[in-house]
């Protein structure tokens, strides 16, 4: 018989915080139609979100970065207070549209990439305006649709 064995995770006394939504869905593809059901904030366990005042959720649309693990609908924990490293996946404005890239330096210069080999990478000098608003630290996927309660 073979046995698996299940760590536990150390959570109790930690509690949970409330992690607002920054925006409607960041582009990693095409607009998700599922937008019109976003929450205000979600509640989080607090050892998800080590830092809560400087963490935002945001809502994944498309495809951009399924190298990462991220898929369409699902929700990125963005931590404003990490300092980007080479590999991390960020939350970049580009040209005024916010949109998921992999952090990558090339020599001495910084490069936002997709995580989708059919899709070309770009240096941050090479685009008009970019600014990093955060990493992306979690990424909360629904297996299956949650019925919504109402109030």
């Amino acid at each position: 018989m073979h046995v698996v064995t299940v760590d536990q995770l150390p959570v109790d006394g930690l509690g949970s915080v409330s992690v607002p939504f920054l925006g409607q869905s960041v582009c990693a593809g095409f607009p998700s139609p599922a937008d019109d059901f976003l929450e205000e904030a979600l509640g989080l366990p607090r050892w998800l979100v080590p830092n809560p005042p400087a963490a935002f959720l945001w809502r994944v649309a498309g495809w951009s970065v399924v190298g990462a693990g991220i898929h369409d609908g699902d929700i990125v924990v963005v931590d404003r207070s990490v300092e980007p490293k080479q590999d991390d996946i960020v939350l970049a404005i580009i040209d005024g549209a916010a949109s998921l890239k992999r952090y990558r330096l090339d020599g001495n210069r910084a490069v936002l990439a997709f995580d989708n080999p059919e899709l070309p990478a770009a240096a941050i000098e090479d685009i008009s305006e970019a600014a990093i608003w955060g990493v992306v630290t979690v990424t909360l996927r629904l297996n299956r649709p949650l019925v919504r309660l109402r109030r």
